[in-house]
């Protein structure tokens, strides 16, 4: 892989982090739960920081950094301002929709290590993933937990 494709791939992630920093942060401000509130900002600043690492590893390769999200986490967000406004804005489903948007970072998590990075990238983005892993995990558990106490 050259290192245009590197920094490309780096960039895409950084997309990613960005948009689980954006979405974590979106439904943190709706739930009702300050036990979810805090996960969520919690998952949000460990998004925020996973961007800035990857910015950093696309500057030492001499490329220009991502600074935004990506156009399908901005539909994500105004889907849920959407859910929000037609009142489905509960705090199930403000976590089914990080586990949505975490299921989305898994994949893009797990295409990039199939991709034959650098070993100084490829060890950034595996520890990055079992990042991603752990907010999906803690996401899903109180989800599951909100689930049970509904029915």
């Amino acid at each position: 892989m050259d290192n245009d494709d590197v920094i490309s791939q780096l960039n895409d992630l950084i997309e990613t982090s960005k948009d689980g920093e954006y979405g974590f942060r979106t439904c943190a401000e709706r739930v009702g739960s300050a036990e979810l509130r805090t996960l969520l900002t919690e998952c949000a600043q460990s998004c925020r920081e996973g961007a800035r690492e990857l910015q950093a590893a696309v500057a030492r390769l001499g490329g220009k950094a991502e600074e935004d999200s990506s156009v399908s986490g901005t539909m994500h967000r105004g889907w849920v301002r959407l859910k929000e406004a037609l009142g489905g804005d509960s705090d199930l489903s403000m976590l089914e929709e990080c586990e949505r948007g975490e299921d989305a970072a898994l994949v893009r998590y797990r295409d990039a290590l199939k991709e034959d990075l650098p070993e100084p990238v490829a060890e950034l983005v595996r520890r990055q993933y079992e990042g991603v892993k752990r907010n999906h995990d803690r996401v899903r558990t109180l989800r599951d937990r909100l689930k049970a106490t509904a029915t």
